[in-house]
């Protein structure tokens, strides 16, 4: 596989750009496209799931975006050192399994990455809320936001 810059040890500018590559491209929803920035082996942790290698990341992400209809996500740096990132994200989405509700997934996640800067291991822990008080979506952060227009909204108090 072709090495996907920036390669690690990152730095403060290389460690964002690395974090806001990996937020666009989960933002296609494309479980192929994704696959192909992790190592033939990787190993995922996903909230209560674990699994390894390229068939069964496609094979997660082909059934979260089956469920998550309308996603769009977030992702910030964290944290960095050597060839390790950490990130918090935000992502909302409709619930398919759940009537269509609106849901907004907060969560931290923590690559490492390979020397060519494929990842190989992700671990991702995250927790859905309900969005709205009546449970219509209303207040969504990222409501008519596309992938290129999600770093220009405003986070609000407390959740960035």
């Amino acid at each position: 596989m072709p090495p996907r810059p920036p390669l690690p040890p990152f730095t403060q500018a290389t460690a964002h750009q690395k974090v806001k590559l990996a937020q666009n491209l989960w933002n296609t929803k494309d479980p192929q496209k994704v696959a192909a920035a992790y190592t033939p082996t990787s190993i995922w942790r996903n909230r209560s799931h674990f699994f390894n290698g390229h068939k069964a990341i496609t094979q997660f992400l082909s059934q979260k975006w089956a469920k998550e209809k309308n996603y769009i996500l977030r992702k910030e740096l964290f944290a960095f050192q050597g060839n390790k990132i950490a990130v918090q994200f935000w992502y909302e989405y409709q619930d398919a399994l759940d009537a269509m509700k609106w849901k907004r997934c907060y969560g931290i996640e923590h690559w490492t990455f390979d020397q060519e800067g494929l990842m190989e291991k992700r671990m991702m822990s995250g927790n859905d809320i309900i969005i709205g008080d009546e449970e219509n979506g209303e207040g969504r952060w990222f409501d008519g936001v596309g992938p290129d227009g999600v770093d220009e909204t405003v986070m609000p108090e407390g959740h960035f």
